[in-house]
């Protein structure tokens, strides 16, 4: 059962990340051809655009987000407890122990951030040190172990970079527009194959203006899903399903935090701004715990 829930959401973040790159290039050809009369020009843009947004966020992504998120590097002789645990899960994981930091706030709550395995590091709040015991922070950072382990860390970051080379088109866009661009296209539509370059042209304008809301499920849903891998991995390196699910239930029942950043939220175990739920879970940074607890039940 653990290594089937493993497998398959592997396989889902896979195809999320397909349908991501996809949207940014699909996005990038229907700006070039509403606006510049050729959608192999906007697609080569956009995967420049792409690329340049990945490049900087990977480089400078552990100290952005710390600073965002005002967590402070702590050491062994700061806090042995937790260097402890985190090294144990670290060993377990195999993979090398990150850096270990703490964000002064009574809400407990935890994340993993970083480039890959080598430049990771592991941040948890001051209330999660107070509220759960041993065995409940090994579950957790057991969990944020396996964000590193599995490389989680890496593509949230890449999805965070995609979703800012959409906002950054989308932008270039609108500009174009309110310039006076894409009315050379118009002027061809009584030639042959007018009427398709009327739905061609519909088409791509709507695919610009509903882009931003595409890329931010699918950054919803990729973090989603990894929350739910890391659960399973967890249990894995800790072999104790309890200590995760008590932790969850503790982090669940506490009030918001105070110092998270917004745009970091799905970094994080939980949410930690305590968002009302909607109708609908398709702009949820997170799992419903209650699920995520019932897997962890099965197991």
């Amino acid at each position: 059962m653990l290594f089937e829930q493993i497998a398959r959401n592997k396989r889902r973040t896979v195809y999320v990340m397909i349908g991501f790159s996809l949207l940014v290039l699909f996005i990038g050809g229907a700006l070039g051809y509403v606006f510049y009369d050729s959608a192999i020009s906007g697609i080569v843009m956009a995967a420049v655009v792409a690329a340049v947004y990945m490049g900087l966020m990977i480089s400078q992504s552990t100290s952005v987000v710390m600073r965002m998120n005002h967590a402070h590097e702590v050491s062994e002789a700061d806090q042995p407890e937790l260097w402890h645990i985190v090294e144990d899960m670290a060993m377990v994981g195999k993979v090398p122990m990150p850096k270990v930091y703490i964000i002064d706030d009574e809400s407990p709550n935890a994340f993993a951030t970083g480039n890959d395995p080598k430049h990771a590091s592991v941040a948890v709040t001051s209330g999660i040190m107070k509220r759960l015991n041993r065995e409940e922070l090994e579950g957790v950072l057991g969990h944020e172990i396996s964000h590193i382990r599995n490389y989680d860390i890496r593509l949230q970051t890449i999805a965070l970079a995609l979703s800012a080379a959409i906002s950054m088109l989308v932008n270039i866009g609108m500009r174009s527009f309110w310039w006076g661009g894409g009315r050379r296209r118009s002027n061809n539509n009584n030639s042959e194959g007018g009427n398709m370059q009327i739905v061609l042209l519909i088409a791509s304008i709507v695919l610009i203006i509903l882009g931003p809301l595409a890329a931010s499920i699918a950054q919803m849903a990729l973090s989603r899903n990894r929350e739910y891998l890391a659960d399973a991995s967890s249990v894995e390196l800790t072999r104790n399903p309890q200590g995760l699910i008590t932790a969850l239930e503790k982090i669940s029942s506490s009030d918001p935090m105070k110092e998270a950043d917004p745009t970091s939220s799905a970094l994080y175990i939980s949410d930690p701004l305590k968002r009302k739920k909607g109708f609908s879970h398709l702009f949820d940074t997170h799992p419903p715990i209650e699920d995520r607890i019932e897997r962890l039940k099965k197991m």
